[in-house]
C-alpha cells in the first residue's frame, strides 16, 4: 500500500474553520476520485495536522497526481489563500505486522 501524507501547519486562527473544511469537504472530495482506499487525520498539537491518504497502489496515485490534484489544490487554496503550511511526502509499506491474535 502507497500512503499519501500531507501535514500541515495552520495559524491559530484558522484551526476552527481547517478542521471543519477538512472533515466536512476536503478529505471526502480526495475519496471520492477513486483512487484512495481510506485516509486518517490527525493532530499532534493545536495547528499541526496530518492526513494520511492510503493509495490502492502506486499507479493510483500517480494517476490521482496527474490528473485530479491540481483541481482539489486549487479549491484548497482558494479556501485558505495564507495562514496554512503544507508539505507532502510518499510513503510505501515495506512490511506490516499486525498484532498476534488480533
Amino acid at each position: 500500500m502507497i500512503t499519501y501524507e500531507i501535514t500541515a501547519q495552520v495559524r491559530g486562527d484558522l484551526t476552527d474553520a481547517y478542521e471543519a473544511y477538512m472533515r466536512e469537504r476536503h478529505i471526502d472530495d480526495v475519496l471520492a476520485t477513486g483512487f484512495f482506499a481510506s485516509a486518517s487525520f490527525s493532530k499532534s498539537a493545536k495547528g499541526r495536522y496530518r492526513i494520511r491518504y492510503y493509495a490502492f497502489d502506486q499507479a493510483a496515485l500517480d494517476a490521482y497526481l496527474k490528473d485530479r490534484a491540481a483541481e482539489l489544490r486549487t479549491h484548497f487554496s482558494e479556501e485558505f489563500p495564507e495562514g496554512i503550511e503544507l508539505t507532502r511526502e510518499n510513503w510505501a509499506v515495506i512490511q506490516y505486522w499486525p498484532t498476534p491474535g488480533a
